[in-house]
């Protein structure tokens, strides 16, 4: 079950206080550090969502893996997390968090699907026109998929731009369809 509304204000209130100690990328990049390993341990995952375990063991554990490896707030806020047992949640507070950060610098997140690999000057190219079109920085993230067979398929946020040749195929066999189609 996702608890997007209770992760984001655990997210908001570390966003407040990263703010105030102008640690915001310092902890994003502590968060990016927990999600890799939770992302890389089932056991730490399945630890960490446990309710058998106690609170004390969980935060010892925080401790451990990661006392030596971030900072001072972010270990503060895993040992919060798990004290008002909410450790279950971290994955989607971490996501909140990263929103947040990207928010405040004006990144917006673009998922691009291709048919073969860009190269890079395509890539740049491609940022620089939707940089223009967002009025925002772009983090490209691309992905190969064959089903569109050329072109692209651009998802920002909820607005998908299709141009791949699949997207284009449909739409005239559509307008065949329903004879549409002009000279």
């Amino acid at each position: 079950m996702k608890n997007t509304r209770v992760a984001r204000r655990y997210a908001q209130a570390l966003m407040m206080t990263a703010d105030s100690t102008a640690a915001i990328d310092a902890i994003a990049a502590d968060l990016e550090l927990i999600r890799k390993t939770l992302d890389a341990s089932r056991e730490l995952r399945r630890l960490v969502a446990s309710p058998i375990v106690s609170v004390e063991r969980k935060q010892r554990i925080f401790r451990e893996l990661f006392g030596a490896r971030v900072n001072s707030i972010t270990l503060s806020f895993l040992e919060l997390l798990t004290e008002k047992q909410r450790e279950k949640i971290l994955p989607e507070v971490i996501e909140q968090y990263l929103a947040l950060r990207d928010e405040r610098y004006g990144i917006v997140n673009v998922d691009v699907a291709a048919a073969l690999e860009v190269t890079p000057q395509q890539e740049r190219r491609l940022a620089e026109q939707l940089e223009r079109y967002t009025k925002k920085k772009v983090r490209l993230r691309f992905t190969i998929d064959k089903a569109i067979l050329g072109g692209l398929r651009v998802k920002i946020g909820d607005t998908v731009l299709d141009a791949s040749v699949r997207h284009q195929l449909a739409l005239l066999r559509e307008r065949l369809a329903h004879g549409q189609l002009s000279n």
